[in-house]
């Protein structure tokens, strides 16, 4: 298996008048902000990515967000970039550009900057991103779709064409020659990942792209791979593990109550507060349905016992406790514990889903960056080994679908 680690990039600060409401207000103002935490925060991160290259982990996952201490890679391009000289052979994962919100030849000359770089390195993640970003770039969240579809046809073509023409709805261009042109021929491998809306899955399918899954609950990734399958059984293509990443927590301790005591806080932290900054639904704004950035069939195949897991509830998310981590951790819902506990689990998963690639979180909720280095190593050290010399050969949902 390939094994990399997702790295939010969170402003290395817990706000502490927002660990007993639960809340930082949004827009969080200028005055919180404290360049010197920031600049050590990428610095910090930086050294911990180098760290995984020379323990051999095969990437790092990046991300794309804005306007919230969650995560400071506004631009996962740039961050590749800088880490491409730092690192030898560590993949990039940029997981992804928020297609709809940018100029997508400006996406598709950077992410051929970084691959150039890098000599290779960049696997170009793209997605859509959260209602809070199409706010801030006023952005029509009913335009999402079409403007990711077509921003994602701007950027093949001026990939892997002598040079392109494209007469679109929302972009156009006559006669352009990109240079640089990507490392990797005919461009960097795509990814996507899957919250679990049809639309996505079926536009993966299409394009032969690698599907990335939030593992969540065994019956609702089973629906996910097995649409998955069939979308790509319909454009000609056979699914096979290498086309599925699963995504999941691990934490590495002495024992499954070590991990607790050490991570909770930190995981309790960012869930109920960091991950909703911004997103929390606003009692006189439509949900994001009747705005159109998600369509009334778009969960239409999952089976009726698995929808409940698909749906997210951001309020029980928040309102998570402590006794609900410990419960599963207990359950072995989540990968904490000792090494071999989480290489069983995290192998468990990856079988499940029948991903042949999993990413791992080690440092949700702002942890410290000396914690998060020590994780790096625990995982690196005592379970990457393992997850390596593990091969995920068959795909289960493929078998249930018949």
């Amino acid at each position: 298996m390939k094994v990399y680690v997702f790295d939010l990039l969170a402003y290395d600060r817990h706000f502490e008048d927002a660990k007993a409401e639960r809340f930082l207000p949004y827009p969080l103002p200028r005055k919180h902000f404290d360049p010197e935490i920031a600049a050590r925060s990428y610095e910090e991160h930086l050294k911990v990515w180098e760290e995984m290259d020379r323990l051999g982990f095969d990437g790092v996952g990046l991300n794309e967000h804005h306007t919230t201490p969650h995560g400071l890679m506004n631009s996962p391009n740039m961050m590749a970039a800088v880490a491409a000289q730092r690192t030898k052979r560590l993949k990039f994962l940029i997981l992804g550009n928020l297609l709809p919100l940018h100029n997508p030849l400006r996406i598709a000359e950077e992410l051929a900057m970084a691959d150039c770089l890098s000599r290779g390195r960049v696997i170009s993640g793209i997605a859509r991103g959260v209602p809070r970003e199409y706010k801030v770039y006023r952005v029509p969240m009913a335009e999402s779709r079409a403007r990711f579809e077509e921003a994602f046809d701007v950027i093949i073509k001026a990939w892997t064409q002598e040079s392109f023409t494209h007469e679109g709805k929302f972009w156009n261009y006559k006669d352009v020659a990109i240079w640089p042109r990507p490392y990797q021929q005919p461009h960097p491998p795509v990814w996507i990942p899957f919250t679990g809306s049809r639309e996505t899955i079926e536009f993966a399918g299409r394009h032969n792209l690698t599907g990335v899954i939030h593992y969540m609950h065994k019956g609702l990734t089973e629906d996910i791979v097995g649409l998955f399958a069939r979308a790509l059984a319909q454009h000609g293509h056979r699914i096979t593990p290498d086309n599925l990443c699963v995504v999941t927590d691990a934490y590495v301790a002495d024992s499954k109550a070590k991990a607790v005591d050490e991570y909770a806080p930190y995981f309790l932290y960012f869930n109920q507060t960091l991950w909703h900054h911004g997103s929390l639904p606003d009692k006189d704004a439509p949900p994001p349905k009747a705005q159109g950035f998600v369509s009334s069939s778009s969960l239409d195949y999952v089976r009726p016992e698995n929808k409940p897991f698909a749906e997210m509830d951001r309020a029980k998310i928040r309102n998570m406790t402590r006794a609900d981590v410990e419960q599963r951790v207990a359950a072995n819902e989540l990968a904490w514990g000792n090494p071999k506990e989480v290489a069983d689990r995290l192998i468990e998963v990856a079988e499940i889903a029948g991903a042949n690639s999993v990413m791992v979180m080690l440092n949700q909720g702002a942890v410290p960056n000396d914690m998060f280095l020590e994780q790096v190593r625990r995982f690196g050290r005592n379970v990457l080994p393992r997850l390596q010399a593990h091969e995920v050969k068959r795909i289960p949902a493929t078998a249930l679908a018949g």
